[in-house]
């Protein structure tokens, strides 16, 4: 019989505690080799009734039943590809494409529903999964639907569910087929407790392709584009190919990702006689024994384009070769954790990257656009609930100076009715000049009194039609000291651009009622960490906080006789 570890029995008790109260649609995250069979086995045992389980591909519905089955448990297959078709059996595994196809008799009784690789599923149109979820619901009302994934997003969705219970984090107010996550747990936390072996990350290491031409066409890279790129690069090709043969000289298994069939026929090309193809193009036959004989050792380097992503067990490799742009962290995850996996005789994995457009295997995904290049994901928290938010923001010396976070994402559920609670502390805001409310920076309406508020764009649209105003993009921001005629401090913030003209906005600090007043047209609107108060009461104290001040995007200046008056600052 099996021991569960931990991690995997804090699991199986947040699903049972989760359908105990409710029997909305749920997700597990589990990186790659934390045992999600274990997992599923247990659930399967304790369940009153029947169990079917869905993967996509048969080779994960018949890892997964292997690995069930090993447990001294049975279990039957409903998968055309592994020509079986039980269905009498407590516990099923099965394929999606086999199931969908299934007579009506099939989904009868099944009182949980795993689905395994679960960011896969669709709902929207007449899916596989739609069709299969809508049989079984059909045939059993309080079916549970358990989702188990390495990495709940999608592209071109985003998270594939809206509140994650076990962070207390509103991920999207969108409709999501699966309501909550349950239960998280990081890569971190699995290598750093010796679940899985740590990957050692070599970016560039001899030469590497320039991806920094490709831009994002929605969520995805433009394929011509990509094998445009790698044609005009051609050249760098065998040195790459030579140097993933030169590290993984003492190595046991590598897996070489590519961009498409014609580049990872180049690269088979330029391999040690031996190694191996795999695409979506091979035989199903040929696919399996190549397979095979990897697990066994017979083959050391396999190349794959987008068909060995997830699903795919062989815990010898040991070196991971990224030869193809990644559009997100969760599809890098998914690549690198290919390497992860305990083995013998293995003690980390080479994760050789020559795209020079990798990502950082151990940062949680953001659905938000990075909006610089010296941008990272950086931990804030919020001052009205505390919750730990990740953002984008900029890094000095090892201290976050200025994060890019809109609105707290903390959210909490109320235990006796489930409702969900969000926490909308916004740390940066557009005020509507009708009623007060705090509304989103890119809002149009007002989300309270629905009054139109000014937009960005269309301010600098009518200062650009005037003739006395004078829109400047600022390079630089400077503060400095200075006195009246009358002897009373203030101070003068200069903006220039790159031309070295300049306009500038003068405040007194002599008083409370100065102080305030700085805070509410400076202050609120500069702050790089608008979470963080700043105590300004005097013209000392703004030059000796002047780096907590972000420069604006725009200034808008108007003319007043001889001099220009900033009239509105866009961020």
């Amino acid at each position: 019989m099996y021991q569960l570890r931990p991690y995997q029995q804090d699991a199986v008790n947040s699903t049972i505690k989760h359908f105990q109260k409710e029997n909305s649609p749920a997700v597990i995250v589990l990186p790659t080799g934390a045992g999600k069979s274990l997992v599923i086995a247990e659930l399967a045992r304790v369940a009153r009734g029947r169990v079917l389980v869905l993967a996509h591909v048969k080779e994960l519905v018949e890892q997964n039943h292997a690995k069930y089955e090993s447990y001294d448990l049975k279990a039957g297959i409903y998968s055309a590809g592994l020509n079986r078709k039980d269905s009498g059996q407590k516990v099923i595994f099965g394929s999606i494409q086999s199931v969908a196809n299934a007579d009506e008799e099939f989904f009868q009784d099944f009182s949980l529903l795993v689905i395994d690789e679960c960011h896969r599923v669709s709902m929207e149109g007449e899916t596989q999964y739609f069709q299969v979820i809508s049989k079984l619901r059909h045939a059993s009302p309080k079916l549970c639907i358990l989702g188990l994934t390495a990495t709940p997003y999608r592209l071109g969705q985003g998270w594939i569910y809206q509140y994650n219970a076990h962070k207390e984090d509103m991920k999207t107010d969108e409709d999501r087929f699966f309501k909550k996550c349950i239960y998280e747990l990081s890569i971190g936390y699995m290598i750093k407790n010796k679940f899985l072996t740590p990957p050692i990350k070599i970016d560039s290491p001899v030469a590497c392709y320039d991806f920094s031409a490709l831009e994002l066409h929605g969520a995805r890279y433009n394929q011509k584009e990509i094998e445009g790129i790698l044609k005009d690069q051609k050249r760098i090709t065998p040195s790459i190919i030579g140097n993933i043969v030169e590290m993984a000289r003492d190595r046991q298994g590598v897996m070489i990702f590519t961009s498409s069939v014609a580049h990872a026929r180049e690269i088979l090309g330029l391999l040690p006689m031996g190694s191996a193809l795999v695409t979506g193009e091979t035989d199903i036959a040929e696919r399996d024994e190549i397979i095979t004989d990897f697990k066994l050792k017979k083959i050391k380097f396999l190349v794959n384009v987008s068909v060995l992503t997830t699903g795919f067990d062989a815990p010898h490799v040991d070196v991971i070769a990224i030869l193809r742009p990644t559009e997100s962290v969760s599809l890098y995850q998914q690549i690198v954790g290919r390497g992860l996996r305990l083995s013998p005789g293995k003690t980390d994995c080479l994760v050789l990257d020559y795209t020079g457009v990798g990502h950082d295997i151990f940062s949680p995904e953001i659905d938000e656009d990075r909006p610089s290049e010296n941008s990272v994901i950086v931990d804030i928290v919020c001052p009205q609930c505390g919750h730990h938010n990740d953002f984008w923001g900029i890094v000095e010396h090892e201290e976050v100076v200025e994060h890019f976070g809109r609105r707290c994402k903390g959210a909490f559920e109320d235990l006796d009715t489930g409702e969900i609670e969000k926490c909308g502390y916004r740390f940066r805001f557009k005020r509507c000049d009708q009623c007060g409310e705090e509304n989103d920076i890119a809002a149009r309406v007002c989300s309270s009194c629905q009054h139109l508020l000014v937009d960005n764009d269309n301010k600098l649209k009518e200062a650009m039609s005037l003739k006395d105003a004078h829109i400047m993009k600022p390079d630089t921001m400077m503060f400095s000291k200075s006195y009246d005629k009358k002897g009373k401090e203030r101070v003068e913030v200069r903006y220039y651009d790159y031309d070295g003209e300049h306009l500038s906005e003068m405040f007194y600090l002599n008083s409370p009622e100065d102080a305030r007043a700085f805070y509410f047209n400076f202050t609120r609107m500069h702050n790089r960490l608008p979470e963080q108060s700043l105590r300004i009461n005097t013209a000392d104290d703004v030059l000796k906080n002047q780096n907590h001040f972000r420069k604006p995007m725009y200034v808008i200046a108007r003319k007043q006789k001889h001099y220009w008056e900033i009239r509105e600052k866009i961020f």
